[in-house]
């Protein structure tokens, strides 16, 4: 059995960064004197959820890489020997922007990122006009503790993602993520769309025969404006938590609260992906001679 210690963060999030990341850096020592080796934050763990509203002086929050971000993170993953996935709003250059995930490597080193592929633009989730669509491709992530295969958010509800991570040898599929309610919307909707951000996601760990890790945000943050660029009246989002680690047959080793800060350690089996792949041969019984028209937006009748 090569078993690794999984530690997640769901927290909630102020204005100040400097709280914020203060908060982070307490929560990732804590869960690696714990015996975490791996520790997954949240989808632009540093700040408020900026993309509620359409603003120019918002680039301002953004960064370097390496900058000083990865420098500050770089330094805990060294101290505590663990692998740290951190999720940064990019500065790539004048005018472009990414949604990035770094890996951090046990040694402090920048193990390699991934820019946000499908880039949501939805009331309260303006991200088009912030983030320029990654160029990396989906590739996993290589480091001391395994083959990582790191997406961001909104990219968790394409299979086609997780898969192309899968025939790379990934070894986890792992989402920073920001998502959660509008105030507008019912009790049962709320509970629908919760349901099926996780449902969405332990599909793809069981047609790939790989554990999830999804990490979420917690908590109230409100909207910069009464109205959003709709001119549909807006207070802002309760962001839905529920984080969880589900095994590479979907099951559910722990899911958080969807109200609530949390901190834990989830211990997953690597080796048991391989004993779920030759119960359930799913890559082995693809039929890629009869998928070409994938590639396709739409099949014309």
């Amino acid at each position: 059995m090569r078993e690794i210690k999984i530690g997640i963060l769901q927290q909630h999030n102020t204005a100040s960064r400097e709280d914020n990341m203060r908060r982070l850096a307490e929560g990732i020592t804590d869960l690696a004197k714990r015996g975490a080796q791996l520790v997954v934050l949240q989808e632009l763990h540093n700040s408020l959820y900026f993309c509620q509203v359409e603003d120019v002086a918002n680039f301002d929050l953004a960064e370097t890489i390496p900058g000083p971000s990865t420098s500050y993170y770089g330094e805990l993953a060294r101290k505590l020997g663990i692998v740290i996935v951190t999720s940064l709003f990019e500065k790539r250059a004048a005018g472009m922007y990414h949604n990035t995930a770094v890996v951090i490597d046990s040694d402090g080193t920048i193990a390699g990122k991934y820019r946000k592929m499908h880039i949501p633009d939805d009331p309260a989730y303006y991200e088009k006009f912030y983030f320029t669509p990654g160029d990396l491709g989906f590739h996993p992530i290589d480091t001391s503790v395994g083959r990582l295969g790191v997406l961001v958010c909104w990219d968790q509800w394409y299979p086609e993602a997780a898969r192309l991570m899968a025939l790379q040898g990934a070894e986890l599929l792992i989402y920073p993520t920001a998502i959660g309610y509008e105030s507008s919307d019912s009790k049962e909707e709320q509970q629908r769309q919760r349901e099926a951000w996780t449902t969405v996601m332990r599909g793809h760990a069981v047609a790939n025969g790989l554990p999830v890790i999804a990490v979420n945000r917690v908590g109230y943050e409100p909207s910069p404006v009464t109205q959003n660029q709709d001119k549909v009246s807006f207070q802002g989002i309760n962001f839905w938590g529920s984080s969880f680690v589900a095994g590479s047959q979907g099951e559910l080793h722990y899911q958080a609260s969807d109200n609530g800060e949390e901190s834990l350690i989830v211990n997953i089996d690597l080796d048991h992906s391989e004993q779920v792949r030759r119960w359930w041969p799913f890559l082995r019984d693809r039929r890629i001679d009869a998928y070409t028209d994938i590639t396709k937006l739409l099949i014309d009748e």
